[in-house]
């Protein structure tokens, strides 16, 4: 066994003919932990592949789905310090492919997001824009073009205008005709990008619609269609939910009321997971994901990212706190990324070594799950978490 030594901050220096055998990179720090007896070794690599950012927390619309319903955070959008502060990482990231700009706010509020952009396609990085389509003004669209986003994913939580208008209070005909205005400058430019992607809640209210969504999406030219089920932040939204611990009507066959047909040979539909299973995997940890929000704040996905309350699968609130792992202010991503608590977080997430709370018989009693927390492993606790059981989907 070679003699293995640390440095002054605890991370290992491990002999080269050690990890050469081991098949593990010679070039890079390791944090050393323990888990249920055994030692576990964990490369500290700048390997982020995507970074999400929180232009902006503030929205044009109030939308019935959703989580700024119920938090308390602050509107508010990223000032140019902020956004300075990531530009300067990036440099240090390697393996970066690709900038989404979005969040539970709309990221065309924000007045200077196409210089953003610009900013970020000078690293030659791929990046996607989500919105609600509101904001997509010909001008818009003609800059997006210009600049050489890739993807763009719009928000269409309705077929039927009077369906669009109950989610989200606003005209799904002005969205529609912005899609439209995006179709022809791209003909005008001669030019295939941004492809779009169509995203699309479903619903109790809305579900009957699902078979009109992929004509709608070809008409539309989009080459994604992201069918996700609603995270219930208030009791409207609780009584909307189609998911549950069972397979549910129509849903016990695993599919949607929804005939492909053509619609696969011109672009993709994605369906969600419509109840609890064994499999749990986070998108976010296994696609090298980092979210930092419109403060500089790091968290590690979505879920965390936001102080707000929802209701679980068996219908009990549960209050989740924001989880940061540093701030783009105090330290680079790099730095943040391969720090020990976030390197351990990730590699409990990745093996998912959390309690399965929903299968356990003390569910209902249980005073943890309130609190997002477990009765064991890492705090705060994934084992609720429905993007982990593919429920819930993100771009």
């Amino acid at each position: 066994m070679p003699k293995i030594t640390s440095d002054e901050w605890g991370r290992l220096i491990l002999p080269e003919d050690f990890l050469q055998r081991r098949h593990m990179p010679a070039n890079a720090d390791y944090w050393l932990d323990e888990r249920e007896g055994d030692l576990i070794l964990h490369p500290c690599l700048p390997d982020i592949r995507k970074l999400y950012i929180e232009a902006t927390t503030a929205c044009n619309l109030q939308c019935a789905t959703c989580i700024r319903n119920v938090w308390s955070d602050p509107q508010a959008i990223m000032k140019d310090e902020t956004f300075q502060c990531i530009l300067d990482s990036i440099p240090a990231l390697p393996q970066l492919q690709r900038v989404i700009f979005t969040s539970f706010g709309e990221p065309l509020t924000h007045p200077r997001i196409l210089e953003m952009i610009e900013k970020v396609r000078q690293f030659n990085l791929a990046v996607t824009v989500g919105s609600n389509g509101l904001l997509l003004t010909p001008k818009i669209a003609e800059e997006l073009i210009r600049l050489g986003v890739d993807r763009l994913v719009v928000s269409v939580d309705g077929v039927k205008p009077e369906t669009y208008e109950q989610v989200r209070g606003a005209a799904l005909a002005q969205v529609l005709d912005n899609i439209r205005h995006l179709n022809e400058a791209k003909r005008r430019f001669n030019s295939l990008t941004p492809a779009l992607g169509i995203e699309f809640v479903v619903l109790k209210s809305n579900l009957h619609e699902l078979p009109e969504l992929t004509g709608l999406a070809m008409r539309l030219n989009a080459s994604r269609v992201l069918v996700s089920n609603v995270l219930p932040y208030t009791a409207d939204m609780r009584d909307q939910v189609l998911y549950g611990y069972e397979p549910q009507m129509p849903f016990k066959a695993g599919g949607f009321p929804v005939r492909a047909d053509a619609w696969v040979m011109w672009g993709t539909v994605e369906f969600p997971r419509m109840h609890w299973g064994a499999e749990r995997r986070c998108r976010f940890v296994q696609d090298r994901a980092i979210v930092v929000g419109w403060d500089g704040g790091v968290s590690p996905c979505y879920a965390l990212s936001h102080n707000y309350s929802y209701y679980v699968i068996d219908g009990r609130l549960k209050e989740v706190t924001r989880y940061l792992l540093g701030n783009v202010h105090e330290a680079k991503l790099a730095e943040i990324w391969t720090s020990e608590e976030y390197v351990r977080f990730r590699s409990e997430v990745r093996s998912f070594h959390f309690p399965s709370c929903p299968d356990c018989d003390l569910r209902e009693t249980c005073d943890l799950r309130g609190r997002n927390e477990g009765c064991w492993g890492w705090n705060p606790s994934c084992a609720d978490c429905l993007w982990a059981q593919d429920i819930i989907r993100c771009p």
